[in-house]
Parts: structure tokens; C-alpha cells; sequence
């Protein structure tokens, strides 16, 4: 009997180490376009204006829809809540649980997923095309760096519109969460209220607001690096929005976990 690999084997070995090879790569050149931001970010604020721009674009015009979506997670949440701490008899307890909830969970992760799908993917095709119609190109022939008129903007705009739109996230959510445990379903306002404030500890908003740096922080250099790098095509800037969302969603997850691991 033969013990040498069969061709099909070799196919598959290869097309991991291939796969790896590619994935190292992109890693790394991730991480050096990292770098090269950084370097660019202290630049960039000199002209706030862009900068301010780039929050407008990417946290004012995802307001609705933050909005919208915690003020229903805040709803679906306190009826969930209700239901299950009333088999424990400890229903006047909802405020606790939303409240934690959303701060340290519901708030960071919910508010990144949309502001991936709505102004990642918005500022994927906006440096896509702008590297499609040769502006980019164009900047550095008149000796104007993109990197810092185009990129450090719009990831400073998203780094500092994400912990706003969590926080606003946060408020709406507890607020619908108060709407259903107080108005349906009978709680007293003053100790749904007592309580929430009496169990939300200062290492919780730490917790919230770390994750919604690093979301936001996640999610913006993808988007921004996407666009820079994508293919100078409408299929390459349709595929570069695409990976935006997947790779955020992805990482956002991943990262999830890992943080809420090293609080506990």
C-alpha cells in the first residue's frame, strides 16, 4: 500500500498555504497602512474642518438609523427582560438588565454592525471612486499626500462619531426598554430608574466605552483602507464595499469577545 500523498492532497496543502500566504499578507499590509495613518492623524487635525466634515458624513447621517434600531432593541429588550425575570419574580429588576446590557453589549456591537453597513461602505465607494477617476493619483502629482487630505480625515471622522452614536444608542435603547417595563408593564418608574443607577458601575461605561473606540477604530481603517487600495473599477469598488462589511462584521464579533474575556 502506498504512503505517498495522492494529487488531490497536494492540491489541498497548497491551496491552504496559499491561502495563509495570501491572508499574512494582507495582515501586514493592513498593519503598515495602519502605521502610515497614525503618522498622518496628528497632520490631519490641522485642518479641522475636514475633520468635522467626516463626523457629520459618517456619525449625523447615521443618527436615524441608530436611533431607530435602539430605540426597538431597547423595546424587544425590555419585553424579553420582563419575561424572564418575572419567572424569578424579580421583574422590577428590568432596569438593571437593560441598562447592562446595553452599555457593555447590545450598545458597542449593534451601533458598529450598522455603522459598518451604512458609512463604511459609504466611505469604501467614496476613496474607491476617487481612486477609479484618478483623484488620488492626481493629488500626488501636485505633491498633496492622499493618505492625509483623504484617509486620516475620514478614519478621525469615524473614530470620534462611533463612542457619540453608541452613547446615543445606549440612551434611546434604555429609553425604549423604559417605555415597555413602565408603560406595559406596570414597573414603577422611580425604581426602575433607582435601581438602573444604583447597579451601573464605573468599570461598565469603561467596558461600553473601550469597545466603541476600538469598533469604531476597526471599522473605519477597513473602510478607509478598502477604498484606498481597491481596484479602479466599479466591480473592484462593488467588491471593496463588500469586504467592508464582511471584514467588519467579522473583526467587530472577534473582538467582542476578546474584550468582554479580559474584563472578566
Amino acid at each position: 500500500m502506498s504512503t505517498h500523498p495522492s494529487s488531490a492532497e497536494i492540491l489541498t496543502a497548497v491551496a491552504r498555504r496559499s491561502w495563509l500566504l495570501a491572508s499574512l499578507r494582507k495582515l501586514g499590509a493592513v498593519g503598515l497602512f495602519f502605521a502610515q495613518l497614525l503618522g498622518q492623524c496628528i497632520p490631519a487635525l490641522a485642518r479641522p474642518r475636514l475633520v468635522v466634515q467626516q463626523i457629520y458624513n459618517s456619525g449625523a447621517r447615521s443618527l436615524i438609523i441608530i436611533m431607530l434600531s435602539g430605540l426597538f432593541v431597547g423595546m424587544v429588550l425590555g419585553l424579553q427582560g420582563y419575561d424572564l425575570l418575572q419567572r424569578f419574580g424579580s421583574e422590577s429588576a428590568l432596569g438593571v438588565a437593560a441598562a447592562i446590557g446595553l452599555i457593555k453589549e447590545l450598545g458597542p456591537v449593534i451601533t458598529a454592525l450598522l455603522f459598518a453597513g451604512r458609512a463604511g461602505t459609504a466611505l469604501a465607494s467614496e476613496i474607491g471612486l476617487m481612486a477609479a477617476t484618478d483623484q488620488l493619483a492626481a493629488m500626488e502629482m501636485m505633491a498633496v499626500d492622499p493618505v492625509r487630505r483623504v484617509a486620516a480625515p475620514r478614519f478621525l471622522g469615524g473614530l470620534i462619531a462611533m463612542p457619540l452614536l453608541v452613547a446615543i444608542f445606549d440612551c434611546i435603547g434604555l429609553y425604549g426598554a423604559q417605555l415597555v417595563g413602565v408603560g406595559l408593564m406596570g414597573i414603577q418608574p422611580g425604581t426602575f430608574w433607582s435601581q438602573t443607577q444604583a447597579a451601573v458601575a464605573l468599570h461598565d461605561l469603561n467596558e461600553g466605552f473601550i469597545k466603541s473606540v476600538v469598533f469604531g477604530a476597526v471599522c473605519s481603517l477597513i473602510a478607509v483602507y478598502e477604498g484606498y487600495y481597491s481596484e479602479p473599477t466599479a466591480e473592484g469598488v462593488g467588491l471593496a464595499t463588500t469586504r467592508t462589511v464582511v471584514s467588519s462584521a467579522v473583526l467587530v464579533l472577534l473582538l467582542d469577545y476578546v474584550i468582554t474575556a479580559v474584563f472578566l
